[in-house]
Formats: structure tokens, C-alpha cells, sequence
């Protein structure tokens, strides 16, 4: 069941969304093949800490992978991925089901690789659910900054 508060968000958005049994989304791979759709539609959302406590949830096609050094670049410090527990307490969501969507105190970037369609999905909250979106409409709501964070999984 999609959380009330991400709840409260789709429906002032007017945004469409389609929820699984549980645990059938928790990859781009997965939710893609549920959704019937390209993995690159898919937003996955993922969480880094840098050592000063800061926050980043970058959201970026499922079909490419965050790039550690252009994230060092935008935060100014070295990023490490949060682990479950750090994911869960910081956005109240674990990981394979972070909606970017009503987060407090973590910046938020969207890669600048998802414009490249014009319908995508991030998770609503559950490791089965996604909310159908433009890319516009998911800078918009979450008031994210735009960035080249990732590369294609064969480059590193």
C-alpha cells in the first residue's frame, strides 16, 4: 500500500500510478517488465551520505548507473552509498522502493539522461509501485537540481 503522505502528493499532482504485489518491483529490471515499459524509463532513486552528514537522492535512469565522481564534483566531497538501514531512517522508504517525492533535508538530483524520455517512473514508496511521470513534472515536485550524475553500466 503506497504511504498516505506520498499518496497526498500524487493526488495534488494529479499523478497516475499503479501499484503490485509487494516485492515485485524492487529493480529497474523488474519494474520495467511489470510496467511493459524501456529499463531507462524507470527512475530509480538511491541514496549517498557524504562524510559531513549531507545528503544526495539521485534519481536516474534504470538503465544507467550513478557516476561516484560527477556526484564528488556536485557535492564538493567524497559520496559513499547509504546502506538499508541509513536509506530507510533518511527517507522512510527502503531501498528498491525510495519515492523522491516529500523528502525533507536531502538534495535531490535528477540526472539530466532521463529527459531523454517523455514518460518515467519512480517507485511510490513500496518495493511494488510506480507513479508515471514526465521528467519535468518530477523536477518540478521535487524540487531537484538537474545533473549529468550517471554513465551507461558498461562504463565505470
Amino acid at each position: 500500500m503506497i504511504p498516505e503522505k506520498v499518496m497526498a502528493i500524487l493526488k495534488a499532482n494529479d499523478l497516475e500510478f499503479y501499484e503490485f504485489p509487494e516485492g515485485t518491483t524492487p529493480t529497474a529490471i523488474t519494474a520495467a517488465q511489470m510496467l511493459k515499459v524501456k529499463v531507462g524509463q524507470i527512475a530509480k532513486s538511491i541514496l549517498f551520505i557524504c562524510k559531513s552528514g549531507r545528503a544526495y537522492l539521485v534519481v536516474c535512469p534504470g538503465d544507467r548507473k550513478v557516476s561516484l565522481s560527477k556526484l564528488k564534483k556536485i557535492a564538493g566531497e567524497k559520496p559513499r552509498l547509504a546502506d538499508e538501514t541509513t536509506t530507510l531512517q533518511l527517507t522512510g522508504f527502503s531501498p528498491g522502493s525510495v519515492c523522491p517525492f516529500g523528502l525533507q533535508d536531502i538534495n535531490i538530483i535528477v540526472d539530466l539522461n532521463l529527459r531523454e524520455y517523455d514518460v518515467v517512473f519512480p517507485a511510490a514508496g513500496t518495493s511494488g509501485s510506480a507513479v508515471e511521470t514526465s521528467f519535468e513534472e518530477l523536477v518540478r515536485i521535487t524540487g531537484a537540481k538537474v545533473a549529468d550524475v550517471s554513465n551507461p553500466m558498461s562504463q565505470s
